[in-house]
Parts: structure tokens; C-alpha cells; sequence
């Protein structure tokens, strides 16, 4: 392995993965010889929504998600490449029944509706920020920088200059955030500082130095989304979380911080990909700088990553602990991505590519999150097979939904 691609000593690939396609109704089975020394050591079984995988290390029963089913007899060893001489490969075959609620991924806050009443959390925290919230309207803002488009487009003065904001009782939903109107419970929740962004050194004009109203949690200092104007807030959906309003109960959410973020995320591009039928993102800061690449390759995948440590004894997935490598078998996108800061010739090669050619729908996040997101990524990647971990330039990721 070169030394780009050596792991911190934490880091280690998991014993066993799976990755099963739904569409394609197949699967791969990677076990580590740690685990197994031959395919004559491994079994495999199952039936609806479950398998079973049998090592000298111990058994590990596996719960699949609602109708998808192993096809007993099917799971056989398959050739591994180069970088795969510490790993057995197997492919396998499942039955899927299909149903329409299943692509389904949409957020609490991708399903915002009229005349409800919901109240927003801090993520970090869980404060609650806003108050029984009661919308007359949740409308889609255009995507991306549709701005940016006019200004190629247009010889004369842009004539869509004025900013779309809402009106009281107003919910607009972006790419990556919401807006909405102030109230009076913000003052109480939310503070605000002012910060230059963006170039300033004149070269690129719609480019030019501004400041921004950076809008954070008053009880633990994150950093929630900015002002867009003095009566508008603009909150990143990767920093609240958004409950029906039920009495003066707190946030019900459980999820640590790396897996609330993998999965608004994943389910964000998927829903992005879907509507705009572009699997390229370009991950992006509030000033237009690009921090990272992604390409959405697979958003039918069912993934599990068992660590070495978990494989012995008869007892399900979901008994494992909280933060072991994707516990049990979850539903998840595939993904390659490269950081812009790579220091890498074709790393750089890439980035220079998708910039020339504006290559990559704009996902903006502040700076914090991009730099989590990578970190997300990269855990990932950690923890894949080492046959897995590149294609091409790129490296390559799951997130779970």
C-alpha cells in the first residue's frame, strides 16, 4: 500500500462486508482471512430478511431489511483482484420484493407541510431554537446557483437581482436549507456575528469580499445558517432538527453527530440526484469555495461492515455496540468522492477537470460541516476491504440512509 493510502493504527477494515444490490438483486461478500483462511471456511445461509455467515471465528446472523431475501445455495467464491491477497470474495444472489415506499428517504424537514405545527432543535445541542412554528406555505426555491446561471446568461442587469425571501408564515426550501420569517423567541436562542467572506482581491467581481451574518446556537456556540436579510433566517438542514410540536418535550433523536450528518446528506444527494438527474456534486462553502467532489454511483445498495472484534458467537447485529462500523445491514449510497486539497497530481487533475467543465451541482455547507463531511467519508472508507477502498483517482465511500 502506498503511503497515501496507509491507515492511523485505529483504522482497520472490517472482517466481514457485504454489500447487496437491489436492482441488480446480487451481492458481494468479502471476508477477511483474519476471519476465514479458505471458502471451504465459510458458509452461508439465510432466508427472508436475514442471513447467516458461519467462520472459524464464530457465526454472525445478519438482519436484512424488509423483503429482501438470501436465495439459499447462491453464495459462491469469486476471483479477487491484486490488492486482495488478505481477503476471500464471494457473489451471492437475493430475492427482492419491491415496493413504492421504499426509495422513500425524504427528511421531517423535506416533508414540511401547511397549517402544521413543528418546532426546531439544535442539532449539537438539542435547544429548542424555534417555537411551534404553524407555516401557511412551504414552497421549493429554484436549485443551486441559479443566480450564477443568470449571470452567464443574461447580457443586461440580472432581473431576478432581488433575493426570493419568505413572507411571514413563509417556509422556502432550498438545496441544503430552509428559510424562514424571525420571531420574537429568536433573540432568546440565537445569536448572530458578522464575518467577511468570499475573495476580496478584486479579480473575480461577482466574486468580491462581503460580510455574512453568521446565525448560531446561543446555548452551545454551532453554527446554525446566517441572516439573509434582518427579518430572514437561513438555517442549514444539517444543523436542526425539526419535531411536530408535542407539548414541551425535548428532541427525541438519539443519533451521534457523524450519522445524523451521513444521513441528511445521503438522503439530500439522492433526492438532488433524482430531481436534477445529476449523480456529480461539488460540496461547497457560503463563498463558493469547493471543498469536495462527489460522484453518486450506486443508491441501491444494502451495506454491512462487521469489525473482526464482533465476529464470535451466535448473536445478531443489532446486539453489537452503538458505534461499531455500520451495524446490521443498512440501506446506503455509494459513493466516490476526492478532497479539493489533495495534494495528488490526479487528485488535482480531477479537481482542475470539474472546474473546468462545471462539473458538479453545488452543494453549499458551512466550512465545519464540509470539513465533517469529509471526516464522515473517510471513516468510511477506513473501514473498507482494501480491494474496495479506490476506483480510478477517487476513493470510495458508503452513507447509510
Amino acid at each position: 500500500m502506498s503511503a497515501d493510502l496507509e491507515l492511523p493504527a485505529k483504522a482497520r477494515a472490517a472482517g466481514i462486508f457485504l454489500e447487496l444490490r437491489k436492482r441488480l438483486q446480487t451481492g458481494l461478500l468479502i471476508v477477511r482471512k483474519d476471519v476465514a483462511r479458505s471458502p471451504a471456511d465459510v458458509t452461508v445461509t439465510g432466508g427472508d430478511s436475514s442471513l447467516s455467515i458461519q467462520t472459524p471465528s464464530g457465526a454472525l446472523s445478519l438482519a436484512l431489511p424488509a423483503g429482501v431475501a438470501f436465495e439459499q445455495g447462491s453464495c459462491i467464491p469469486t476471483p479477487a483482484g491484486e490488492s486482495s491477497g488478505d481477503e476471500l470474495h464471494f457473489r451471492l444472489r437475493i430475492n427482492v420484493e419491491r415496493s413504492a415506499d421504499e426509495e422513500a428517504f425524504d427528511s421531517l424537514i423535506e416533508t414540511l407541510r401547511p397549517n402544521e405545527t413543528y418546532c426546531f432543535h439544535c442539532q449539537g445541542c438539542k435547544t429548542r431554537l424555534l417555537e411551534d412554528r404553524v407555516f401557511q406555505r412551504v414552497l421549493p426555491l429554484p436549485n443551486g446557483n441559479w443566480n450564477a446561471i443568470v449571470d452567464d446568461w443574461c447580457c443586461h442587469p440580472d432581473p431576478f437581482a432581488s433575493k426570493l425571501l419568505p413572507r411571514d408564515k413563509d417556509c422556502l426550501l432550498g438545496d441544503t436549507f430552509l428559510l424562514l420569517s424571525r420571531d420574537g423567541s429568536c433573540e432568546q436562542t440565537l445569536t448572530e456575528d458578522v464575518s467577511p467572506v468570499g475573495s476580496g482581491d478584486g479579480q473575480n467581481p461577482k466574486k468580491s469580499c462581503h460580510r455574512l451574518a453568521v446565525v448560531s446556537c446561543k446555548s452551545c456556540s454551532s453554527v446554525l445558517g446566517e441572516a439573509a436579510s434582518p427579518e430572514t433566517l437561513k438555517l442549514y438542514m444539517t444543523q436542526v432538527e425539526v419535531e411536530p410540536a408535542v407539548g414541551d418535550r425535548e428532541a427525541e433523536s438519539s443519533l451521534n453527530r457523524s450519522v445524523f450528518l451521513e444521513k441528511v446528506v445521503a438522503a439530500r444527494l439522492m433526492h438532488l440526484s433524482n430531481t436534477l438527474s445529476t449523480f456529480h456534486f461539488s460540496v461547497q462553502t457560503p463563498d463558493g469555495k469547493a471543498v469536495l467532489l462527489v460522484w453518486l454511483l450506486n443508491t441501491d445498495s444494502i451495506t454491512a461492515s462487521i469489525p473482526e472484534t464482533s465476529i464470535s458467537g451466535d448473536r445478531p447485529v443489532s446486539a453489537l455496540p452503538l458505534h461499531s462500523p455500520s451495524p446490521g445491514a443498512a440501506r446506503a449510497v455509494k459513493l466516490l468522492y476526492t478532497a479539493c486539497s489533495h495534494s495528488g497530481l490526479q487528485q488535482r487533475d480531477i479537481v482542475r477537470s470539474w472546474e473546468v467543465n462545471a462539473i458538479g451541482h453545488p452543494v453549499v455547507l458551512p466550512l465545519k460541516v464540509c470539513e465533517e463531511l469529509l471526516q464522515v467519508l473517510d471513516d468510511s472508507n477506513a473501514t473498507l476491504p482494501a480491494s474496495l477502498r479506490r476506483m480510478r483517482s477517487y476513493e470510495v465511500a458508503y452513507m447509510r440512509l
